[in-house]
């Protein structure tokens, strides 16, 4: 594409975008942060000081460091996050808190101190209390100094659901505690969206993909059917979004990020493996709807399960999606120890919600884990068998424990052969027993089985019982040993009988090279699996694996729940501890995930730290609500439909002056949130407009465009191969995954490189994006197949295939002020393909899909263009 016709589609993109839609607030980043303004009913609690939500956020990030759980840091004798220990004198004989006489404590003295050397927190820490934040200290103590445990680790209560006054806008529970807090803040919810809105919502939030037009019309229509009623059309919508094979794979997407996918081993070689079977195992339990504690149990234990299938054996591949060092040079020890915190660190993350990496090196500064805790939970990955190489591995060689996993396709070619080798092997076994053949021991030591026999009794390699039976003294061995090596010398070495079976000989050599080929091509997937003497874990002094401290044995934090009492001190009890409903942050963390990917971000905002130093959650009883109903059953479907189906989920996302006011970051949901697709959301929906994209669920990854050698490293062979045919035209999700050089159209749209476990994407929004959605070949072969689709498949006059191709991509009508800019761009563009037929040929040729060479280059130049236009509208990229 020439840089003239760059420029101005970009600049038409600019226009059209912000002189006909909406802007994108891309969650209000632009927004001015007004002052929030509390309600009566939130101005007669302000004097009521709660610990967790008003005094433990200001101690965690102000006093803490110095002053908190880990001992070593611990300055003057004084720990805050106890009370008993804050009620005792420090080591200069002050009391640190006097419950009921602020002036008397300690802590108030230090923090209003005239002289800077005295006042806390001290200055070169960087951190200050603020006037009310000195207030709050101040009343708390005065009130009584009351402290909690942490709102996190004490275990989820139903609590009752709160009466609103509008009970009309309540579809289910969920509304009752969102609309509870609005009508606190004076604040009220949203209409409910319109229905293309609705159904390309759910569709994204379900499928990761956009609704169909047909969709579309069978939607609106069940809303015009007087024997149907609009809830009753929503809630079938809702069970066939949650039916389709999609909703695995947009449900898997979010969970690869959490696992650390990838397809290469990551560290200096980055050499390719194989754990996509592993992907597929992800996509399939979200569609079957396996109950998360099994889903849990499964990838962190499913090799210990009694009698494990091979489908749990691949389930605890997860284990295994850590990063593996192929350098030469580096010490095995040291990096078995690396891919255990690894794992440790993403149970922290992905079921508890605690940043526990904080304690490798010492105890949490914030939160109560210890550091001898820390490794307490490391401790039970180390008994994971690890390819202890120290150097690079041979390319593609398997890091075994490694399981095989054949297709349908091979498994029966498989038997098939093999029945045909038995038959073959039947057939030579007769023939032998009828051929005649004597041992000439008459001069001719050379011709002999005798002579054979000396010879390959030091140098045969193969087949094991033939060596078996050559090591045996010829007098002492049985009939069977005698016939073996008999069959292998007639069949093998003796000239006469290799003659005689020659024909059956050479089917048989056949059938076992074409079986030997199936079997190297059989695809495997990395597991794990447990050494019968798991290596020692200590405590490592500030995480160095050179400087070994305590021994510790397998445990985890009392504090959060014992573990069940027939738990085994294993990764099967470690995942059976999380998944047991006394828990206090499994459930509650998970349904705050599940939030997050509905509205946008969760309930805990922090979704990888609900420790101290995470956000305080926005509606605490909601979050409790949804835990407690979640872990009846762990069924994630019923969940999601719940969230679904609430009206809360239901509103309008257009945006609100008068709520900005009271709550300016929308924390309280008066309108629904509105974002930008992920990464690889906005590729699967150009294709899936575009009509090109590919229905094939699961298998190797493939290799989107690129530039020629765009992946070659200095003293490496590996080469990025871009796939061809229908491959090309997979999900994303499925695209290959190179963790040190992500492919850049992810990497420029926040995907993660996946080394390290993720438990949020990050959404920007830079010019670099557009020049993406532009540019990149997958993105103009898009535009260019979408043209040719609305030659076949849209209407014939000119102004119904404009709007066939915005409602294509946008699901809804162009307005008439719409309607004359499509017209005038396309007037535009096909003035200058018709005088610039080089340009035009080369703007329809991009990409591997054929061009239908019926269609004039210049006008299908123009609809490219004019796709490649609306494909880039902010409407189209982003979730309403």
């Amino acid at each position: 594409m020439t840089h003239r016709f760059l420029a101005w589609i970009l600049c038409a993109a600019c226009v059209l975008s912000l002189s006909i839609w909406f802007p994108s607030s891309f969650e209000h980043t632009l927004q001015p942060k007004i002052k929030e303004r509390p309600s009566p009913a939130l101005q007669a609690q302000a004097n009521a000081i709660e610990y967790n939500r008003d005094i433990l956020p200001i101690l965690s990030s102000k006093c803490f460091t110095c002053h908190g759980p880990d001992p070593s840091a611990r300055k003057g004798g004084v720990r805050l996050d106890q009370r008993d220990a804050a009620l005792k004198p420090a080591r200069s004989g002050d009391v640190p808190i006097v419950p009921g006489k602020s002036a008397a404590s300690a802590v108030v003295q230090r923090i209003h101190a005239e002289d800077a050397r005295d006042r806390m927190p001290p200055r070169k820490t960087g951190k200050t209390l603020t006037e009310r934040e000195k207030d709050l200290l101040k009343r708390w103590i005065d009130q009584g100094a009351e402290y909690q445990l942490h709102w996190a680790f004490v275990k989820p209560r139903r609590p009752a659901v709160p009466s609103v006054k509008n009970r009309a806008w309540i579809r289910n529970e969920i509304d009752a505690f969102i609309l509870a807090r609005l009508e606190d803040a004076g604040l009220q919810p949203s209409p409910q969206a319109d229905p293309v809105t609705l159904i390309r919502r759910l569709s994204f939030d379900l499928r990761g993909l956009p609704p169909t037009l047909d969709e579309v019309g069978l939607f609106i229509n069940a809303l015009r059917d007087p024997s149907t009623t609009p809830p009753a059309a929503w809630e079938q919508l809702v069970d066939r979004m949650l039916a389709s094979p999609r909703y695995g794979e947009k449900m898997a997407l979010i969970w690869l990020d959490l696992a650390r996918y990838g397809d290469t081993s990551g560290y200096h070689m980055d050499s390719t493996r194989q754990m996509w079977p592993w992907r597929d195992w992800v996509i399939d339990a979200f569609n079957r709807n396996m109950p998360f504690d099994q889903f849990t149990i499964e990838q962190l234990a499913g090799d210990l399960l009694p009698n494990a299938t091979d489908k749990q054996k691949i389930a605890s591949g997860f284990n295994r999606n850590t990063r593996y060092n192929e350098e030469g040079g580096v010490d095995p020890e040291e990096y078995v120890i690396r891919y255990n915190i690894d794992r440790t660190n993403t149970l922290g993350q992905v079921w508890l919600g605690l940043t526990l990496g904080c304690a490798e090196c010492h105890t949490h500064k914030y939160d109560p884990i210890t550091h001898k805790e820390y490794y307490q939970l490391f401790a039970y990955f180390s008994g994971i068998k690890e390819p202890m190489l120290e150097g690079p591995s041979v390319h593609g060689k398997p890091l075994a424990p490694f399981l095989k996993v054949p297709t349908p396709e091979q498994k029966a070619t498989l038997a098939e052969h093999r029945q045909k080798l038995d038959a073959v092997e039947k057939t030579i076994t007769k023939e032998l027993a009828r051929f005649a053949y004597k041992d000439p021991l008459d001069g001719k030591p050379e011709l002999s089985q005798l002579a054979w026999e000396l010879k390959a009794k030091d140098s045969l390699k193969d087949p094991t019982a033939v060596r078996e039976a050559l090591q045996i003294e010829r007098a002492k061995r049985d009939e069977h040993q005698k016939k073996t090596l008999r069959d292998y010398y007639l069949r093998n070495v003796n000239e006469a009988g290799r003659e005689f079976l020659a024909p059956f000989q050479e089917d048989f050599d056949d059938l076992t090279k074409k079986i030997k080929k199936i079997e190297d091509a059989i695809p495997h997937t990395l597991v794990s699996e447990e050494m019968a003497t798991p290596r020692p874990a200590h405590v490592l002094i500030r995480g160095d694996f050179l400087q070994k401290g305590e021994r510790v044995e397998r445990g985890v934090p009392v504090w959060l729940s014992p573990l069940p009492h027939d738990a085994p001190a294993n990764r099967l009890g470690l995942a059976r501890w999380l998944v047991n409903r006394d828990h206090p942050l499994t459930a509650r963390v998970a349904v705050n995930r599940l939030w997050a990917q509905m509205f946008g971000h969760g309930i805990v905002r922090t979704i990888g730290d609900f420790g101290t130093q995470g956000e305080h959650s926005s509606h605490a009883e909601l979050l409790d609500w949804l835990a407690v109903e979640f872990a009846k059953d762990w069924d994630i479907k019923r969940l999601v439909r719940t969230i679904a189906l609430s009206a809360a989920y239901q509103q309008s996302s257009v945006y609100r002056k008068d709520a900005v006011k009271i709550d300016p970051h929308n924390r309280l949901l008066s309108y629904a949130p509105r974002f930008r697709l992920s990464a690889e959301e906005i590729r699967d929906s150009a294709l899936a407009i575009s009509g090109l994209l590919s229905k094939k669920i699961g298998g190797p990854s493939f290799m989107p465009y690129q530039p020629a050698d765009y992946y070659r490293f200095k003293n490496e062979g590996w080469l990025w191969k871009t796939s061809g045919g229908d491959d090309q035209y997979r999900r994303g999700m499925y695209a290959f995954w190179r963790r040190t050089a992500l492919h850049p159209m992810f990497v420029t749209f926040d995907a993660p490189t996946r080394e390290e476990c993720t438990v949020s994407r990050p959404r920007t929004n830079t010019p670099l994006q557009a020049l993406v959605t532009l540019n990149d070949p997958t993105f103009v072969e898009a535009a260019r197949a979408f043209a040719q689709r609305i030659f076949t498949d849209g209407p014939k006059d000119h102004d119904s295939r404009l709007a066939f191709a915005f409602r294509s991509a946008t699901c809804r009508a162009p307005t008439a002020d719409e309607m004359n800019v499509l017209r005038h761009r396309f007037a535009q563009q096909i003035a200058r393909f018709r005088m610039e037929t080089d340009a035009a040929s080369r703007l329809v040729n991009v990409g591997q899909y054929p061009r239908d060479a019926a269609l004039d280059v210049s006008e299908l130049a123009a609809w490219t263009a004019l796709c490649n236009l609306v494909l880039n509208l902010d409407e189209v990229l982003t979730r309403e």
